[in-house]
């Protein structure tokens, strides 16, 4: 190995180590990334309908910015006022699940040991779990301060705002890290990349939706207390597959315990077919078009980022998994293990291998192309 491949190897260590460190600040630039590719496929519909891209941009920002207003005036004073109603709710919970307890134990079951006296004694007995799991201190570590919070949802508004203004810059300089006889071929898989973003996202949309509001009126069919907040929790937790419609039934079986136990068996019943119409109709109905993951590969996307990254790795467990996913298929399957069989195929048959068949294997060299000389940029995507 000569001096260049010690020095181009030394470089690209020290490169990983450099990313490495700003994990957090790559995680936020994605965020924005995936809000910028979803903002960017309606405004890419507008302009297919005869609307220009200036007023596409002020059209989808406007009816954004207006749905977000109404969010907060109308939803969000009702949802944190039964928050609160849910905290005060709290010990009263404690207590029945404590008489729980002491039944089962009273029973002879021995399945659980000496429940505590009070909410703030079991807080007291969980707070070393809290302490020495990794998992809870990367989540503590990004939100435990307010004002950050809002620096970095205002960084991701920002960044995202540039990109949809101006993308152009931002997707040729990103070209420009790759080979130049690999630059045409990665602008076909970014261009497949933000649509299978798009798709996730509008998709993750719908069934959010869905579930919030299918999960709302089944609540107040029932009678269950803090139905809009369990609606909501049970919408925005849809994001996190598999963990997050578990954790969005444990609230409301909490405020059914307070009211009756019959409600409990209700509840679970109502979320449970509420899982299924999502899982075997929406989903292969309306949104036909949505990037299919394995469940197994989703499960282990999310513990693997949620272990790397934290808390925001779980949220975008998801969307990190898709990208990787298209990349995977295009480049090392089709790209590089597809063209390998191939040319080997023709080189048993005795073949001449074609030039554009092998040309990502064997690169041409400046001098057998002179364009490769000053490669071009693929024309703008927007």
């Amino acid at each position: 190995m000569n001096f260049n491949r010690w020095l181009g190897f030394v470089i690209f260590v020290i490169s990983l180590y450099i990313l490495w460190q700003i994990q957090q600040l790559l995680l936020l630039i994605f965020m924005a990334i995936v809000f910028a590719t979803a903002f960017n496929r309606l405004i890419r519909w507008l302009e297919y309908h005869q609307i220009k891209r200036s007023y596409a941009i002020t059209l989808t920002l406007g009816g954004s910015l207006i749905i977000i207003t109404l969010f907060f005036l109308l939803i969000v004073p009702p949802f944190i006022e039964q928050f609160q109603k849910l905290l005060e709710l709290l010990p009263q919970i404690w207590v029945q699940i404590r008489r729980g307890l002491i039944a089962l134990r009273d029973a002879n079951l021995d399945l659980f040991p000496q429940p505590p006296t009070t909410l703030a004694e079991l807080i007291k007995q969980l707070q070393p779990v809290f302490e020495d799991t990794s998992f809870w201190k990367r989540f503590f570590a990004i939100f435990s301060n307010s004002f950050a919070a809002i620096l970095q949802l205002l960084f991701i508004i920002v960044l995202t705002l540039m990109m949809l203004i101006e993308p152009r810059p931002y997707r040729q300089g990103f070209l420009r890290l790759f080979p130049s006889f690999y630059r045409r071929r990665a602008d076909e898989i970014f261009e497949k990349t933000e649509i299978a973003l798009g798709s996730w996202f509008t998709g993750i949309v719908i069934s959010s939706t869905f579930i919030g509001i299918l999960s709302g009126v089944g609540l107040l069919i029932f009678q269950v207390n803090l139905a809009l907040f369990h609606a909501l929790m049970a919408g925005l937790l849809n994001f996190i597959p598999n963990i997050g419609p578990t954790l969005s039934v444990i609230f409301p079986i909490m405020i059914a315990l307070l009211d009756a136990p019959w409600k409990i068996g209700a509840v679970l019943i109502l979320y449970f077919i509420i899982q299924n119409i999502e899982s075997y109709w929406l989903t292969p109905t309306v949104m036909a078009k949505q990037v299919s993951l394995l469940p197994a590969v989703t499960l282990m996307a999310q513990l693997f980022f949620a272990k790397v990254f934290g808390i925001l790795g779980l949220f975008l467990a998801l969307p990190l998994t898709v990208v990787a996913k298209t990349w995977i298929e295009e480049v090392l399957f089709k790209d590089i293990l597809d063209q390998w069989q191939s040319s080997l195929k023709s080189e048993v048959k005795g073949e001449k291998i074609e030039p554009e068949e092998s040309n990502l294997l064997y690169p041409e060299t400046p001098l057998d192309n002179p364009s490769n000389l000053s490669p071009e940029i693929p024309p703008d995507h927007r």
